[in-house]
């Protein structure tokens, strides 16, 4: 079994997330891995579980966020599935 590295369970459907830089995570069950692992929007501080937006690096979870915070380039900002802005 396998202890998972956010709420400390111990189970045996524990598993393992291995991110790009090679770390290598333990959880039991997608709500750790989306806390500990998941980005927060730089507006509104919520976790980003579903696609997002980034702007220049920086990552928000809607269109609404980023133009909030982005000025002048917020304009350009659209809500859509995998669209990035230039």
């Amino acid at each position: 079994m396998a202890t998972c590295e956010v709420c400390g369970n111990d189970y045996w459907l524990a598993f393992e997330v291995r991110t790009m830089s090679g770390d290598v995570h333990t959880f039991d069950s997608f709500e750790c891995a989306a806390h500990k692992l998941a980005p927060v929007c730089e507006h509104c501080g919520v976790r980003i579980i579903g696609h997002g937006v980034e702007v220049s690096g920086r990552f928000f979870c809607c269109a609404h966020c980023a133009r909030a915070v982005e000025g002048e380039r917020g304009a350009e900002i659209r809500d859509a599935v995998g669209a990035r802005p230039a």
